[in-house]
């Protein structure tokens, strides 16, 4: 573009008690003159922490992706275990690897997305990445609740066919149902999680403070362990309340009720899904202060709702 700029945060009233760190107090400066750092702060910091802390209630609609994915990698592998698994008349499919269904979806998503997605969405939109991080996410988010929602289905299928066969009782016997009955649910977890996982990377690299970007990208990756300890305790949470009333997690998983494990957590993803949607719509994009130094013009301020409102900017290189 010709002209180099540098961009700063302007100062905001959201958060405005974290200003007080900035205040100059009694005790705040030696008798050098200098600041002493642990008391007082520059009003650059504290506006880079509070343009962190304002991405956390987006950013933590996130968690509940990982805690709905967790079950992917523990109960799904013992109904497949349960399941035909036979591929010809020497060959087992592993349960294990049911998992390359949804990195594949997740893969296949990715390169539709990009070459095939973003140019149509473009000609309508007129937004350099098509769509915008946020319609992203949310679009992910809602395709993470029909994969949980067919888990359920496909748990009801194949506790009903043990039923028929008799099989209540035998946990280790084979149900007459393909373990291929599982892949859309995979399937459709690897899509959501293309739109949804990606997004919100987009999402905290490009609303963080140039600083703190590597701190913010950090965020990503501790949603995914929170959500999945937040799996852990939800399994614990469920495991104590229906001990003795029906138990839904339990070694018997044909006497059990994963079914209904499912249906909770759709049903949770449907909070998450709501709360995503009004964090949004109270979520402000980062005001900077932009100078050109080129042309010695004013500088300028601007709202990234007019300039990367679109996901675009900093992060539209991003996949």
């Amino acid at each position: 573009m010709g002209a180099t700029t540098e961009a700063m945060n302007l100062f905001c009233e959201f958060l405005r008690f974290f200003d007080r760190a900035a205040i100059v107090t009694p005790g705040d400066v030696s008798d050098s003159g200098q600041p002493k750092l642990w008391r007082l702060s520059t009003v650059h910091r504290v506006e880079e922490l509070k343009s962190l802390v304002r991405l956390l209630p987006i950013w933590s609609a996130g968690i509940m992706l990982a805690t709905a994915g967790s079950h992917n990698y523990t109960f799904t592998i013992m109904q497949a275990r349960t399941m035909e698994r036979h591929i010809g008349p020497h060959f087992q499919f592993p349960p294990a690897t049911l998992s390359i269904f949804s990195t594949g979806a997740m893969l296949v998503t990715l390169a539709f997305y990009d070459r095939v997605f973003v140019p149509l969405a473009r000609r309508v939109t007129g937004l350099p990445s098509g769509i915008t991080y946020f319609q992203r996410m949310g679009i992910g988010l809602a395709i993470s609740i029909l994969s949980v929602a067919s888990a359920a289905l496909v748990e009801t299928k194949r506790r009903g066919a043990a039923a028929r066969h008799g099989l209540l009782d035998e946990p280790t016997a084979v149900v007459p149902l393909s373990v291929f009955w599982l892949v859309p649910q995979f399937a459709v977890h690897g899509i959501g999680d293309a739109f949804s996982s990606v997004a919100l990377m987009e999402f905290l690299y490009d609303q963080a403070p140039e600083s703190m970007r590597s701190s913010a990208v950090a965020l990503f990756w501790l949603a995914s362990a929170i959500g999945n300890y937040m799996g852990t305790v939800l399994v614990t949470v469920v495991q104590r309340v229906t001990r003795g009333h029906g138990e839904w997690l339990q070694d018997n998983i044909n006497r059990g009720r994963i079914d209904n494990y499912y249906w909770l957590v759709t049903c949770i993803m449907l909070l998450n899904f709501g709360y995503f949607l009004v964090c949004f719509h109270f979520y402000t994009m980062k005001p900077l202060e932009v100078a050109d130094h080129e042309h010695d013009d004013h500088d300028k301020e601007y709202e990234l709702s007019s300039l990367q409102r679109n996901g675009g900017g900093a992060a539209n290189g991003m996949v």
